[in-house]
Protein backbone atom coordinates (compact mmCIF):
# COMPACT_ATOMS: atom_id res chain seq x y z
CA UNK A 1 0.00 0.00 0.00
CA UNK A 2 1.18 3.68 -0.39
CA UNK A 3 2.30 5.76 1.78
CA UNK A 4 3.29 8.87 -0.27
CA UNK A 5 1.67 11.85 0.39
CA UNK A 6 -0.63 12.38 -2.37
CA UNK A 7 -2.53 9.81 -4.18
CA UNK A 8 -0.69 8.18 -6.59
CA UNK A 9 -2.39 8.47 -10.39
CA UNK A 10 -3.42 4.67 -10.16
CA UNK A 11 -5.30 5.43 -6.68
CA UNK A 12 -6.91 8.62 -8.49
CA UNK A 13 -8.36 6.42 -11.07
CA UNK A 14 -10.12 4.24 -8.27
CA UNK A 15 -11.35 6.54 -6.78
CA UNK A 16 -12.74 8.13 -9.48
CA UNK A 17 -14.15 5.55 -11.42
CA UNK A 18 -15.94 4.05 -7.88
CA UNK A 19 -17.22 7.54 -6.77
CA UNK A 20 -18.69 7.88 -10.03
CA UNK A 21 -19.75 4.30 -10.37
CA UNK A 22 -21.54 4.94 -6.64
CA UNK A 23 -23.39 7.70 -7.62
CA UNK A 24 -25.41 6.35 -10.65
CA UNK A 25 -25.56 3.21 -8.70
CA UNK A 26 -27.30 5.67 -6.15
CA UNK A 27 -29.16 7.48 -8.48
CA UNK A 28 -30.87 3.76 -9.37
CA UNK A 29 -32.13 3.25 -6.00
CA UNK A 30 -33.36 7.13 -5.14
CA UNK A 31 -34.69 8.12 -8.12
CA UNK A 32 -38.06 5.68 -7.25
CA UNK A 33 -39.36 8.05 -4.55
CA UNK A 34 -38.74 11.32 -6.41
CA UNK A 35 -41.46 9.95 -9.00
CA UNK A 36 -43.41 8.02 -6.46
CA UNK A 37 -46.57 10.19 -7.21
CA UNK A 38 -46.74 8.90 -10.58
CA UNK A 39 -45.30 5.62 -9.63
CA UNK A 40 -48.87 5.06 -7.41
CA UNK A 41 -50.80 6.50 -10.38
CA UNK A 42 -49.78 4.12 -13.12
CA UNK A 43 -49.35 0.73 -10.96
CA UNK A 44 -52.24 0.87 -8.94
CA UNK A 45 -56.19 0.78 -9.75
CA UNK A 46 -57.34 4.11 -10.58
CA UNK A 47 -60.42 3.60 -8.00
CA UNK A 48 -58.78 3.00 -5.13
CA UNK A 49 -58.18 5.88 -3.00
CA UNK A 50 -55.08 8.59 -2.78
CA UNK A 51 -53.56 7.77 0.48
CA UNK A 52 -53.85 4.09 0.00
CA UNK A 53 -52.25 4.31 -3.36
CA UNK A 54 -49.31 6.48 -2.01
CA UNK A 55 -48.90 4.55 1.00
CA UNK A 56 -48.10 1.00 -0.89
CA UNK A 57 -46.33 2.94 -3.47
CA UNK A 58 -44.17 3.59 -0.27
CA UNK A 59 -43.86 0.47 0.64
CA UNK A 60 -42.66 -0.67 -3.04
CA UNK A 61 -39.89 2.14 -2.01
CA UNK A 62 -39.25 0.58 1.40
CA UNK A 63 -38.92 -2.53 0.55
CA UNK A 64 -35.76 -2.07 -1.32
CA UNK A 65 -34.15 -0.58 2.03
CA UNK A 66 -35.69 -4.07 4.06
CA UNK A 67 -33.94 -6.29 1.33
CA UNK A 68 -30.59 -4.09 2.27
CA UNK A 69 -29.30 -6.46 4.80
CA UNK A 70 -29.65 -10.04 3.14
CA UNK A 71 -28.17 -8.50 -0.10
CA UNK A 72 -24.81 -6.99 1.59
CA UNK A 73 -24.24 -10.11 3.72
CA UNK A 74 -24.54 -12.44 0.71
CA UNK A 75 -22.30 -10.04 -1.48
CA UNK A 76 -19.51 -9.23 1.64
CA UNK A 77 -19.73 -13.16 1.88
CA UNK A 78 -18.11 -13.41 -1.24
CA UNK A 79 -16.37 -10.58 -1.75
CA UNK A 80 -14.06 -12.37 1.32
CA UNK A 81 -13.79 -15.33 -0.22
CA UNK A 82 -13.93 -14.72 -4.28
CA UNK A 83 -12.53 -11.15 -4.19
CA UNK A 84 -13.57 -7.44 -3.72
CA UNK A 85 -13.87 -6.61 -7.35
CA UNK A 86 -15.99 -9.47 -8.92
CA UNK A 87 -18.66 -8.52 -5.87
CA UNK A 88 -17.79 -4.42 -6.51
CA UNK A 89 -18.73 -4.92 -10.69
CA UNK A 90 -21.27 -7.47 -9.57
CA UNK A 91 -23.36 -4.74 -7.22
CA UNK A 92 -23.73 -2.30 -10.14
CA UNK A 93 -24.60 -5.28 -12.55
CA UNK A 94 -27.66 -6.17 -10.23
CA UNK A 95 -28.73 -2.34 -9.68
CA UNK A 96 -28.87 -1.58 -13.15
CA UNK A 97 -30.66 -4.11 -15.06
CA UNK A 98 -33.81 -3.75 -12.55
CA UNK A 99 -33.54 0.10 -12.71
CA UNK A 100 -33.67 -0.69 -16.94
CA UNK A 101 -36.00 -3.28 -16.61
CA UNK A 102 -38.31 -0.71 -14.36
CA UNK A 103 -38.50 1.79 -17.36
CA UNK A 104 -40.04 -1.12 -19.47
CA UNK A 105 -42.60 -2.35 -17.28
CA UNK A 106 -45.85 -2.66 -18.31
CA UNK A 107 -48.67 -1.00 -15.84
CA UNK A 108 -51.44 -1.88 -14.11
CA UNK A 109 -53.66 -0.68 -16.90
CA UNK A 110 -51.68 -3.22 -19.04
CA UNK A 111 -50.86 -5.99 -16.74
CA UNK A 112 -53.26 -5.79 -13.57
CA UNK A 113 -51.63 -6.83 -10.16
CA UNK A 114 -49.18 -8.22 -11.95
CA UNK A 115 -47.82 -4.98 -12.87
CA UNK A 116 -46.52 -3.90 -8.88
CA UNK A 117 -45.77 -7.40 -8.42
CA UNK A 118 -42.53 -6.86 -10.93
CA UNK A 119 -42.08 -3.30 -10.11
CA UNK A 120 -41.95 -4.72 -5.95
CA UNK A 121 -39.24 -8.07 -7.19
CA UNK A 122 -37.17 -5.21 -9.32
CA UNK A 123 -36.89 -2.81 -5.70
CA UNK A 124 -35.61 -5.98 -3.81
CA UNK A 125 -33.33 -6.66 -6.35
CA UNK A 126 -32.11 -2.95 -6.42
CA UNK A 127 -31.96 -2.98 -2.76
CA UNK A 128 -30.08 -6.26 -2.49
CA UNK A 129 -27.13 -4.62 -4.86
CA UNK A 130 -27.01 -1.19 -2.89
CA UNK A 131 -26.66 -3.47 0.19
CA UNK A 132 -23.28 -4.67 -1.13
CA UNK A 133 -22.41 -1.72 -3.41
CA UNK A 134 -22.04 0.87 -0.51
CA UNK A 135 -19.66 -1.21 2.30
CA UNK A 136 -18.02 -2.83 -0.95
CA UNK A 137 -17.43 0.70 -2.31
CA UNK A 138 -15.87 2.15 1.16
CA UNK A 139 -13.71 -1.68 1.43
CA UNK A 140 -12.69 -1.12 -2.46
CA UNK A 141 -11.21 2.59 -2.35
CA UNK A 142 -9.93 2.19 1.23
CA UNK A 143 -7.94 -1.24 0.50
CA UNK A 144 -6.11 0.51 -2.57
CA UNK A 145 -5.96 3.94 -0.54
CA UNK A 146 -4.16 2.18 2.02
CA UNK A 147 -3.87 3.93 5.81
CA UNK A 148 -2.24 7.30 5.06
CA UNK A 149 -5.07 8.24 2.62
CA UNK A 150 -8.18 5.97 4.19
CA UNK A 151 -10.53 8.78 5.27
CA UNK A 152 -9.86 11.24 2.01
CA UNK A 153 -10.65 7.64 0.33
CA UNK A 154 -14.05 6.92 1.97
CA UNK A 155 -14.89 10.65 2.00
CA UNK A 156 -14.44 11.14 -1.59
CA UNK A 157 -16.67 8.53 -2.22
CA UNK A 158 -19.29 9.72 0.19
CA UNK A 159 -19.29 12.81 -1.81
CA UNK A 160 -19.79 10.47 -4.95
CA UNK A 161 -23.20 8.78 -3.29
CA UNK A 162 -24.43 11.70 -2.28
CA UNK A 163 -23.89 13.33 -5.87
CA UNK A 164 -26.50 10.62 -6.38
CA UNK A 165 -29.01 11.76 -4.79
CA UNK A 166 -28.49 15.53 -6.41
CA UNK A 167 -28.44 13.49 -9.64
CA UNK A 168 -31.79 12.44 -9.08
CA UNK A 169 -33.22 15.08 -7.61
CA UNK A 170 -32.03 17.86 -10.74
CA UNK A 171 -33.39 14.92 -13.30
CA UNK A 172 -36.52 15.11 -11.27
CA UNK A 173 -36.49 19.11 -11.74
CA UNK A 174 -35.92 18.21 -15.63
CA UNK A 175 -38.84 15.86 -16.51
CA UNK A 176 -41.22 17.64 -14.56
CA UNK A 177 -40.40 20.90 -16.21
CA UNK A 178 -39.91 19.75 -19.51
CA UNK A 179 -42.15 16.77 -20.14
CA UNK A 180 -45.08 17.49 -17.16
CA UNK A 181 -47.56 16.66 -19.86
CA UNK A 182 -46.72 13.43 -20.48
CA UNK A 183 -45.22 12.37 -17.87
CA UNK A 184 -47.65 9.90 -17.07
CA UNK A 185 -47.80 8.83 -20.72
CA UNK A 186 -44.08 7.90 -21.09
CA UNK A 187 -42.12 10.45 -19.50
CA UNK A 188 -41.73 8.76 -16.00
CA UNK A 189 -39.94 6.11 -17.72
CA UNK A 190 -36.84 8.40 -18.88
CA UNK A 191 -34.94 8.79 -15.70
CA UNK A 192 -35.12 4.46 -15.63
CA UNK A 193 -34.05 4.15 -18.48
CA UNK A 194 -30.67 6.83 -18.22
CA UNK A 195 -30.33 5.58 -14.95
CA UNK A 196 -30.08 1.79 -15.97
CA UNK A 197 -27.82 2.83 -19.18
CA UNK A 198 -25.74 4.96 -17.47
CA UNK A 199 -25.10 1.90 -14.70
CA UNK A 200 -24.58 -0.61 -17.10
CA UNK A 201 -21.81 1.70 -18.46
CA UNK A 202 -20.36 1.73 -15.65
CA UNK A 203 -20.34 -2.15 -15.06
CA UNK A 204 -17.81 -1.38 -18.31
CA UNK A 205 -16.03 1.13 -16.28
CA UNK A 206 -14.87 -0.89 -13.40
CA UNK A 207 -13.79 -3.83 -15.63
CA UNK A 208 -10.39 -1.58 -15.25
CA UNK A 209 -10.40 -1.46 -11.80
CA UNK A 210 -7.85 -4.48 -10.17
CA UNK A 211 -8.15 -6.26 -7.48
CA UNK A 212 -7.46 -4.50 -4.00
CA UNK A 213 -3.71 -4.91 -2.67
CA UNK A 214 -4.89 -6.06 0.46
CA UNK A 215 -7.14 -8.95 -0.71
CA UNK A 216 -4.35 -10.05 -3.41
CA UNK A 217 -1.85 -10.23 -0.51
CA UNK A 218 -4.81 -12.23 1.85
CA UNK A 219 -5.16 -14.60 -1.53
CA UNK A 220 -1.20 -15.28 -1.92
CA UNK A 221 -0.64 -16.66 1.53
CA UNK A 222 -3.44 -17.98 2.12
CA UNK A 223 -5.10 -16.57 4.92
CA UNK A 224 -8.18 -15.91 3.57
CA UNK A 225 -11.31 -16.43 6.29
CA UNK A 226 -11.46 -20.45 6.82
CA UNK A 227 -14.81 -20.48 7.97
CA UNK A 228 -17.88 -18.42 7.36
CA UNK A 229 -16.94 -15.04 7.51
CA UNK A 230 -19.85 -13.99 8.80
CA UNK A 231 -19.47 -16.44 12.26
CA UNK A 232 -16.37 -15.20 12.82
CA UNK A 233 -17.43 -11.59 12.90
CA UNK A 234 -20.28 -12.70 15.47
CA UNK A 235 -17.31 -14.88 17.56
CA UNK A 236 -14.79 -12.51 18.03
CA UNK A 237 -15.60 -9.09 17.03
CA UNK A 238 -19.20 -7.91 18.68
CA UNK A 239 -17.27 -4.84 19.94
CA UNK A 240 -16.28 -3.97 16.51
CA UNK A 241 -19.89 -4.32 15.42
CA UNK A 242 -21.55 -2.22 17.80
CA UNK A 243 -18.62 0.88 17.08
CA UNK A 244 -20.08 0.31 13.17
CA UNK A 245 -23.82 0.35 14.21
CA UNK A 246 -23.33 3.05 16.42
CA UNK A 247 -21.55 5.54 13.79
CA UNK A 248 -23.88 4.47 10.74
CA UNK A 249 -26.82 5.75 13.52
CA UNK A 250 -24.87 8.94 13.58
CA UNK A 251 -25.16 8.95 9.51
CA UNK A 252 -28.29 8.03 9.06
CA UNK A 253 -29.58 10.59 11.50
CA UNK A 254 -27.74 13.30 9.74
CA UNK A 255 -28.90 12.10 6.11
CA UNK A 256 -32.51 11.65 7.08
CA UNK A 257 -33.02 15.08 9.16
CA UNK A 258 -31.48 17.20 7.41
CA UNK A 259 -31.20 16.32 3.53
CA UNK A 260 -34.25 14.26 3.75
CA UNK A 261 -36.79 15.55 6.03
CA UNK A 262 -35.95 19.19 6.27
CA UNK A 263 -37.55 21.07 2.95
CA UNK A 264 -40.51 19.32 4.15
CA UNK A 265 -40.15 20.41 7.73
CA UNK A 266 -39.47 23.88 6.97
CA UNK A 267 -41.91 24.11 4.47
CA UNK A 268 -44.98 23.99 7.76
CA UNK A 269 -43.00 25.65 10.17
CA UNK A 270 -41.04 28.59 8.51
CA UNK A 271 -43.70 29.17 5.65
CA UNK A 272 -40.79 28.92 2.90
CA UNK A 273 -42.19 27.74 -0.13
CA UNK A 274 -41.59 24.06 -1.71
CA UNK A 275 -39.41 25.67 -5.15
CA UNK A 276 -37.16 27.22 -2.14
CA UNK A 277 -37.07 24.59 -0.18
CA UNK A 278 -35.97 22.25 -2.95
CA UNK A 279 -33.12 25.01 -4.23
CA UNK A 280 -31.75 25.45 -0.81
CA UNK A 281 -31.48 21.61 -0.36
CA UNK A 282 -29.83 20.75 -3.68
CA UNK A 283 -27.05 23.63 -1.96
CA UNK A 284 -27.31 21.65 0.78
CA UNK A 285 -26.16 18.77 -0.79
CA UNK A 286 -23.58 20.31 -2.44
CA UNK A 287 -22.45 21.51 1.08
CA UNK A 288 -22.60 17.77 2.29
CA UNK A 289 -20.26 16.66 -0.76
CA UNK A 290 -17.66 19.72 -0.10
CA UNK A 291 -17.62 18.38 3.45
CA UNK A 292 -17.62 15.00 3.30
CA UNK A 293 -14.00 15.84 1.39
CA UNK A 294 -12.83 18.29 4.31
CA UNK A 295 -13.91 15.38 7.45
CA UNK A 296 -12.04 12.87 5.31
CA UNK A 297 -9.25 14.47 4.78
CA UNK A 298 -8.58 15.60 7.70
CA UNK A 299 -9.03 12.73 9.42
CA UNK A 300 -5.80 11.79 7.69
CA UNK A 301 -4.09 14.37 9.10
CA UNK A 302 -5.92 14.60 12.81
CA UNK A 303 -7.16 10.80 13.39
CA UNK A 304 -10.92 9.93 13.06
CA UNK A 305 -11.65 11.22 16.84
CA UNK A 306 -10.89 14.54 16.86
CA UNK A 307 -12.75 15.01 14.05
CA UNK A 308 -15.54 12.94 14.75
CA UNK A 309 -15.79 14.93 17.55
CA UNK A 310 -15.83 18.10 15.89
CA UNK A 311 -18.32 17.53 13.44
CA UNK A 312 -20.86 16.55 15.54
CA UNK A 313 -20.68 19.62 17.57
CA UNK A 314 -20.87 21.67 13.80
CA UNK A 315 -23.97 18.92 12.91
CA UNK A 316 -25.99 19.65 16.08
CA UNK A 317 -24.69 23.33 16.29
CA UNK A 318 -25.42 24.34 12.40
CA UNK A 319 -28.70 22.77 12.36
CA UNK A 320 -29.71 24.16 15.52
CA UNK A 321 -28.82 27.45 13.99
CA UNK A 322 -30.86 27.19 11.01
CA UNK A 323 -34.14 25.54 12.55
CA UNK A 324 -34.73 28.70 15.37
CA UNK A 325 -33.62 31.42 13.14
CA UNK A 326 -35.05 30.32 9.79
CA UNK A 327 -38.86 31.42 11.14
CA UNK A 328 -37.51 34.71 12.08
CA UNK A 329 -35.40 35.39 8.53
CA UNK A 330 -36.36 32.99 5.81
CA UNK A 331 -34.22 35.00 3.90
CA UNK A 332 -31.37 33.44 5.25
CA UNK A 333 -32.19 30.25 4.05
CA UNK A 334 -29.72 29.26 1.76
CA UNK A 335 -26.89 30.18 3.50
CA UNK A 336 -27.89 28.58 7.04
CA UNK A 337 -28.95 25.04 4.69
CA UNK A 338 -26.18 24.98 3.27
CA UNK A 339 -23.88 25.23 7.08
CA UNK A 340 -25.50 22.64 8.08
CA UNK A 341 -25.43 20.49 5.22
CA UNK A 342 -22.01 21.13 5.78
CA UNK A 343 -22.19 19.71 9.48
CA UNK A 344 -23.68 16.47 7.84
CA UNK A 345 -20.22 16.20 5.78
CA UNK A 346 -19.78 13.85 8.93
CA UNK A 347 -20.56 11.46 6.51
CA UNK A 348 -17.29 11.70 5.30
CA UNK A 349 -14.96 9.93 8.54
CA UNK A 350 -17.83 7.80 9.81
CA UNK A 351 -16.84 4.99 6.72
CA UNK A 352 -13.55 5.41 7.88
CA UNK A 353 -13.84 4.75 11.43
CA UNK A 354 -15.87 1.70 10.01
CA UNK A 355 -13.99 0.14 7.77
CA UNK A 356 -10.77 0.18 9.95
CA UNK A 357 -13.00 -1.19 12.78
CA UNK A 358 -12.17 -4.97 10.90
CA UNK A 359 -9.52 -6.94 10.21
CA UNK A 360 -9.24 -7.85 6.61
CA UNK A 361 -9.55 -10.92 5.97
CA UNK A 362 -13.99 -10.57 7.15
CA UNK A 363 -13.63 -6.06 6.47
CA UNK A 364 -16.23 -6.44 4.01
CA UNK A 365 -18.67 -8.91 5.80
CA UNK A 366 -18.02 -6.88 9.24
CA UNK A 367 -18.89 -3.63 7.54
CA UNK A 368 -21.91 -4.86 5.46
CA UNK A 369 -23.27 -6.51 8.08
CA UNK A 370 -23.10 -3.72 11.04
CA UNK A 371 -23.68 -1.07 7.96
CA UNK A 372 -26.81 -2.38 6.58
CA UNK A 373 -28.33 -4.03 9.95
CA UNK A 374 -27.82 -0.38 11.79
CA UNK A 375 -29.10 1.29 8.30
CA UNK A 376 -32.42 -0.86 8.51
CA UNK A 377 -32.84 -0.25 11.74
CA UNK A 378 -32.58 3.39 12.73
CA UNK A 379 -33.32 4.71 8.76
CA UNK A 380 -36.77 2.91 9.16
CA UNK A 381 -37.35 4.17 12.14
CA UNK A 382 -36.20 7.34 12.06
CA UNK A 383 -38.81 9.28 10.11
CA UNK A 384 -41.24 7.95 12.46
CA UNK A 385 -39.70 9.09 15.27
CA UNK A 386 -39.28 12.78 13.82
CA UNK A 387 -42.45 13.30 12.84
CA UNK A 388 -43.61 11.76 16.38
CA UNK A 389 -41.60 14.62 17.87
CA UNK A 390 -42.84 17.31 15.82
CA UNK A 391 -45.98 16.81 16.74
CA UNK A 392 -44.64 17.01 20.66
CA UNK A 393 -42.76 20.55 19.74
CA UNK A 394 -41.23 22.37 16.55
CA UNK A 395 -37.64 21.60 17.44
CA UNK A 396 -38.40 18.04 18.13
CA UNK A 397 -36.04 16.82 15.36
CA UNK A 398 -32.95 19.04 16.72
CA UNK A 399 -33.63 17.11 19.99
CA UNK A 400 -32.93 14.02 18.28
CA UNK A 401 -30.19 14.94 16.36
CA UNK A 402 -28.63 16.54 19.35
CA UNK A 403 -28.69 13.00 20.91
CA UNK A 404 -27.15 11.59 18.41
CA UNK A 405 -24.44 14.26 18.65
CA UNK A 406 -23.78 13.75 21.73
CA UNK A 407 -23.01 10.31 20.93
CA UNK A 408 -20.81 11.34 18.46
CA UNK A 409 -19.02 13.91 20.47
CA UNK A 410 -18.51 11.01 22.91
CA UNK A 411 -17.30 7.87 20.88
CA UNK A 412 -15.04 11.02 18.78
CA UNK A 413 -13.15 11.28 22.63
CA UNK A 414 -13.31 7.72 23.18
CA UNK A 415 -11.87 7.29 19.70
CA UNK A 416 -8.83 10.42 20.43
CA UNK A 417 -6.00 8.75 21.94
CA UNK A 418 -4.17 6.46 19.66
CA UNK A 419 -4.02 4.00 22.00
CA UNK A 420 -8.10 4.00 22.05
CA UNK A 421 -8.04 3.83 18.44
CA UNK A 422 -5.81 0.77 18.46
CA UNK A 423 -8.11 -1.19 21.08
CA UNK A 424 -11.15 -0.50 19.09
CA UNK A 425 -9.66 -2.02 16.18
CA UNK A 426 -8.76 0.93 14.44
CA UNK A 427 -5.37 -0.26 13.12
CA UNK A 428 -6.09 -0.58 9.13
CA UNK A 429 -3.63 -2.54 7.30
Amino acid sequence: MATESKLSRPQLKVLALSALGGALEFYDFIIFVFFAKAIGQLFFPPEMPDWLRQLQTFGLFAAGYLARPLGGVILAHFGDLVGRKKMFTLSIFLMSVPTLLIGCLPTYGDWGLWAPLALLFMRILQGAAVGGEVPGAWVFVSEHAGRRHLGLACGSLTAGLVGGILLGSLMAVFINGRFGGELLTWAWRIPFLVGGLFGLFAVYLRQYLHETPVFAELEAKRALAAELPLKLLLRGHKGQVLLAMAVTWLLTGAVVVVILMTPTLIQAQAGIGAVDAFSANALATLAVMLGAVLAGHLSDRLGPGPVLAAFSLLLVASYGLMMTLLPLHPGWLKPLYALAGFGVGITGVIPAIAVAAFPAPIRFTGLSFSYNLAYAIFGGFTPILVSLLVAWHPLGPLAYLGALGLMGLGLGFWLWPRGRAAEAGLTFR
